[in-house]
């Protein structure tokens, strides 16, 4: 608020171009600015802003006292080397005989403070040329400005752009990166040697992806730089599938409380990634915090403006923030920029003394007193000036200490990054009056083609200069040029690796070039770097671990997508790529393998012949027919005797070869189904059971009306009510056949991992019409031998065919459930034994009773013994002799077809 509210005053004072110097549209207080000055005999000056102090004193604001400039305090070793390569880079262009041969440029630097306020105070003295400014008006005298290089941090280049634009006074940037200062229409003389946060902010997003992380933390300075920085570092990821687990903002003003709450933040998150878009400034009281809590084994992704800066990479905090990853600007190497910083005059000027008194922890006080005594003999380097007493901690020096020997930023040259891209702008500005001075008369860019004084020239006329520019930067051959006022995007990724005295390395172990093919803008070596969690892997930093193949995404209600539970994929479905989304079903044929990540063929199953279960119903079906056959030749072998003539030799015979029918029918539902078996089985089986279900039933019916002493019954009708039964039923299945066959099909539905071959029986209503019929013909059967069972005989036939048919009953009964209970070859066995069972109970209940007598006790095979007797009807003895008599007498010769 207090820069924006600064900023708006300045410009509504500006733009009153009607006030004259002495009105009183004035300020009323002198600035408090700090720098250098030398503009002396100088055809252009040039002016910079650096932030020496990194704050203002703080003071307590009244009304009773005339209002003063705060000053400032926290000198910074490393922006005040940016200073003196300002100053060297002028002198070497003043002594080039190259560049501006006959033009010496003076300069104007101030200390901006780190603060937007002194940057304003600081534009507005060198616009107007007095520290008692008034907007507007350039009320000093001399070399004209030529343009302004600084002023340091992105939010102090807002400030000082939007008052240097209005008169369209051009600006080189040296440090400010924030994307926002792309913006032409509102800054159109910026132009920097830095490049835009956009480029950083995709190189920071592509780290992040080439090491997998999807769960980081963002850490912004609360200002343009760290806002607009931050966001667009968002957006890359966010839509790249990375989430952001918390983002936090560092005060510009010192306050204890959020930064202990950044703090409890960053140790309750679960992210081991933590990006920072800040100033070393800004974010050194957060780092210290940290360090108290002994908050380690996190990695943090560094911006240029803190990624090489002495006032973070500090010995003591390499718990903290050791294998810190980060990019830099293009670092170089200046010839003789060592000599000069080593070579400086401490009484050269006050924020020289300052340094001097700050680095060495001593007072010039002393110092200046025997320079003073000591007059021509003190000359940097002469052995023969007097010497001061030995400095301790806040005593006396005398100015000729060493500064090669001090352990600080100033005098390392090893990481000239914003250092040379000060170096940069000056020469920038350098070359574009170089080509302005150098403009040949009738050639030049401007109306009619003339061309601009070097000793009277207008900003804008120098901005042309500047936007067309295109030079080489001395000894390192830098080829510069602005496009739209922007450079490429240009890094060094640079890894925190402590020495082994405690010291800081910034190991280059990659670079980003933002002009590249996208697959190509980065290269990284991932061997070179070292991590915080000292191991040789990169750090994981996700909310959820990775989905295996064969589970799916499950998202977690209210949480950010990168949150989630891995949840098996269900039966018949896979996932075979690790994070999906979704399963994938199988189709019909195939399933899904124990780990759910492949699709197999389900197993084929049907009842084959070959296996143990097949085989072991082969051979019973094969001993009931020839069980069967063995019966029918012992039956036919005794056909003539009592016992087979009682038993009708046609019905008899029909009904032994019926249950062979049953039997080998049996072995037709092994194998797999094929059209053929699948109509024979069916067939065979219902044409089976209606021979064998007629038979007895006629043999039934006889027994029924024997046992109700009917003499019109004879053999001859039921043989013909076994076969008319028998004709409707082979008519059935000829229709059935022909209409709706039964076909083998692939049940694919009865088992998930299992294909059953089975028969599809083609129309429900034939099948249970079919074996509707069956079931008709049984009750009938039962019914009638239920009703001759006291008929007197010695083998009870009725009885048997009772006996046999409820065996018969309870067979298909048990079948039922059981065969609703089971799936897929188990079926087809309990149907086959469900037809051996009933075969073999009808077998047994029928014919085992008349084998003994007939090989066992043949003696019982007399006619006496065998006649079926019924009970008379008339109580009286009268009666029951003559009815005796008369079936005596009927019965002689006769045989009797009993049912099954």
């Amino acid at each position: 608020m207090e820069a924006r509210t600064l900023v708006a005053v300045c410009v509504l004072l500006l733009v009153a171009g009607g006030v004259q110097p002495e009105s009183s549209c004035k300020l009323k207080a002198k600035f408090n600015l700090s720098g250098y000055k030398d503009t002396e005999k100088k055809k252009v000056i040039v002016g910079g802003m650096f932030p020496v102090h990194y704050r203002l004193v703080s003071s307590d604001s009244n009304t009773s006292t005339v209002p003063t400039s705060s000053a400032c305090e926290g000198f910074n070793f490393r922006t005040f080397r940016w200073t003196q390569t300002m100053l060297f880079a002028i002198d070497e262009i003043n002594r080039s005989d190259r560049l501006l041969p006959n033009t010496d440029l003076g300069y104007v630097i101030y200390d901006s403070c780190f603060t937007i306020s002194k940057a304003v105070e600081g534009t507005l003295t060198y616009l107007t040329g007095q520290d008692e400014a008034v907007p507007n008006y350039r009320c000093g005298t001399g070399a004209p400005l030529a343009a302004l290089v600084g002023a340091g941090g992105s939010d102090l280049s807002i400030a000082t752009a939007r008052i240097l634009g209005l008169y369209y006074f051009p600006q080189v940037s040296y440090e400010s990166s924030c994307s926002v200062l792309e913006s032409r229409f509102q800054f159109p003389t910026f132009l920097r040697t830095i490049p835009s946060d956009i480029h950083q902010s995709k190189a920071m997003a592509q780290l992040v992806l080439h090491f997998g992380w999807t769960w980081v933390g963002t850490i912004a300075a609360e200002d343009d730089y760290g806002k607009y920085g931050i966001k667009a570092f968002k957006d890359e990821v966010e839509a790249a599938g990375v989430c952001v687990s918390f983002s936090e903002t560092l005060p510009k003003v010192h306050s204890p409380q959020a930064i202990l709450r950044i703090v409890e933040t960053i140790k309750a998150s679960t992210a081991k990634i933590i990006v920072v878009f800040s100033s070393d400034v800004d974010l050194r009281p957060l780092a210290l915090e940290l360090q108290n809590h002994n908050i380690t084994n996190r990695t943090w992704i560094a911006s240029e403006a803190w990624v090489t800066s002495a006032l973070i990479a500090l010995p003591e905090l390499q718990p903290v923030l050791g294998g810190t990853l980060g990019f830099g600007i293009q670092r170089a190497k200046i010839p003789g920029l060592r000599e000069h910083l080593l070579n400086i005059d401490p009484y050269d000027n006050p924020l020289t003394e300052e340094f001097w008194e700050t680095a060495f922890n001593c007072t010039l006080y002393y110092g200046r007193a025997l320079r003073s005594a000591a007059g021509s003999l003190w000359v940097s380097g002469n052995d023969s000036a007097p010497r001061a007493s030995p400095v301790g901690p806040g005593g006396m020096c005398t100015g000729r200490e060493s500064v090669e020997s001090l352990n600080n930023t100033y005098s390392d040259v090893s990481q000239l990054r914003f250092t040379y891209s000060v170096y940069k702008a000056v020469y920038a500005v350098a070359e574009a009056l170089h080509q302005l001075e150098h403009c040949k008369p009738g050639k030049g860019p401007f109306v009619n083609n003339s061309c601009a004084d070097i000793t009277n020239f207008e900003p804008w006329q120098l901005m042309y200069y500047l936007k067309n520019l295109r030079f080489n930067v001395p000894h390192t051959g830098e080829y510069i040029f602005f496009n739209d006022g922007e450079v490429n995007g240009l890094y060094d990724i640079i890894n925190w690796q402590r020495n082994a005295d405690g010291s800081v390395s910034f190991v280059h172990v990659g670079s980003y070039n933002s002009t590249a093919p996208p697959e190509d803008r980065m290269t990284i070596d991932n061997k070179s770097i070292t991590w915080n969690s000292h191991h040789q892997e990169a750090p994981r930093s996700v909310c959820s671990e990775s989905c295996q193949p064969g589970t799916r995404k499950g998202i977690r209600q209210g949480e950010p997508v990168c949150c989630f539970d891995c949840i098996p994929c269900a039966d018949g479905e896979i996932s075979n790529t690790t994070d999906s989304r979704e399963c994938i079903q199988c189709s019909e044929d195939y399933w899904s393998n124990a780990n759910r990540d492949t699709c197999v063929p389900k197993i084929i199953e049907f009842l084959d012949y070959g296996e143990a279960l097949g085989i072991t119903l082969i051979a019973i079906a094969a001993f009931g027919a020839l069980v069967t056959i063995l019966v029918t030749v012992v039956f036919l072998m005794h056909v003539n005797t009592p016992l087979g003539r009682v038993n009708d030799p046609a019905l008899s015979v029909g009904l032994l070869f019926s249950l062979m029918v049953t039997f080998l029918s049996s072995v037709l539902f092994l194998g797999k189904p094929q059209p053929w078996s699948c109509m024979a089985s069916q067939v065979a089986l219902a044409l089976g059971f209606a021979l064998c279900l007629s038979c007895i039933m006629a043999k039934s019916a006889l027994l029924m009306l024997r046992a109700r002493a009917l003499k019109s019954s004879k053999p001859s009708k039921s043989r013909a009510m076994a076969v008319v039964f028998t004709l409707v039923q082979v008519v059935a299945c000829t229709v059935w056949l022909v209409l709706m066959p039964p076909q083998p099909v692939k049940n694919t539905a009865a088992q998930n991992i299992k294909i059953i071959l089975e028969c599809n029986q083609g129309s429900i209503e034939f099948i249970c019409a079919v074996f509707g019929y069956d079931i008709a013909l049984a009750l009938l059967a039962f019914a009638f031998a239920f009703s001759a069972r006291k008929l007197q005989d010695h083998f009870s036939e009725a009885k048997c065919i009772t006996f046999g048919m409820l065996v018969f009953f309870i067979v298909w009964i048990s079948f039922v459930p059981a065969y609703l209970s089971t799936r897929g070859k188990f079926m087809v066995a309990v149907q086959i034994f469900a037809i051996l069972a009933s075969s073999f109970g009808l077998l047994a209940c029928i014919f085992l009773p008349k084998c003994y007598v007939l090989l066992l006790k043949p003696e019982r095979n007399t006619e006496e013994i065998v006649r079926p007797r019924a009970k008379p009807r008339d109580t009286s003895a009268a009666g029951t002799s003559a009815s005796l008599a008369s079936e005596a007498t009927a019965t002689t010769v006769s045989t009797v077809s009993v049912d099954e």
